[in-house]
């Protein structure tokens, strides 16, 4: 809950956490091993400002979390801006401008993965999952097919070694 609300109190518009720091948190307490945040890579906060596409402001904004809380491995990136550097970064085809976060979470590499939360100015905890709960909540590791080639999916598949890392947890293989 501190996370969403370092995320909340940003100030950054329509701001999100999600991805693996998500799928960390549910799939530990799932699979009984329990969340080690040591082994969290970064904390995914996505937002969207299509007026400022620029790496300064996801630099910016990396920069405002880090400043609240350093001890955190924060990676703010605007989905506005995804088109900009996505085919340079990773290659494949260019990616059309997203109209929203919930378009962009849509497109993120695993189904389990294409959910982010935030904490909403009342309290509650927003869920954006375009693709469902189902995977994570279920603990199937699936690809999602709306951007991530199969070469990624398995490069990712065997960095994140999800079957071992999480006993019980259900791998369908990409292909």
């Amino acid at each position: 809950m501190a996370v969403l609300a370092v995320v909340r109190d940003a100030g950054l518009p329509d701001a999100w956490v999600g991805a693996g720091a998500l799928r960390d948190l549910v799939w530990g307490e799932l699979s009984g091993v329990g969340f080690r945040p040591d082994e969290v890579r970064d904390i995914d906060v996505v937002y969207f400002d299509p007026a400022d596409l620029s790496r300064a402001r996801d630099d910016a904004a990396t920069g405002r979390l880090a400043a609240v809380r350093p001890d955190l491995p924060w990676q703010a990136r605007n989905q506005a801006a995804v088109h900009v550097w996505y085919a340079a970064r990773f290659g494949g085809d260019p990616v059309p401008p997203l109209r929203s976060i919930a378009e962009a979470v849509a497109t993120w590499p695993e189904t389990a993965t294409a959910v982010a939360v935030r904490l909403e100015p009342g309290g509650a905890i927003g869920v954006c999952a375009p693709l469902g709960l189902a995977d994570l909540l279920g603990g199937v590791w699936r690809r999602n097919p709306a951007r991530a080639s199969l070469d990624v999916s398995r490069a990712r598949l065997a960095r994140h070694r999800p079957a071992r890392r999480w006993p019980g947890i259900q791998v369908i293989p990409p292909g």
